[in-house]
């Protein structure tokens, strides 16, 4: 899979967290913070191969600009 870097969010400082990338393979690879609040997890049906991550709103309004 190649990845192509699309944005960070300006709170992410130094770091390259959270980001948004394009894949060869029509999809995205979002790389974000970790869901950990039980609340939140609770309302949802999450199979163990897979997680959730939380980003913010200007990560994803890149996405909206470059479709």
């Amino acid at each position: 899979m190649q990845l192509t870097f699309i944005r960070k969010t300006v709170l992410s400082g130094d770091t390259n967290c959270p980001s948004l990338y394009r894949t060869d393979r029509d999809t995205f690879v979002v790389q974000g913070w970790r869901v950990t609040d039980p609340e939140a997890l609770r309302q949802l049906d999450i199979p163990a191969h897979e997680t959730v991550v939380e980003v913010p709103s200007d990560v994803l309004a890149e996405i909206a600009r470059q479709l």
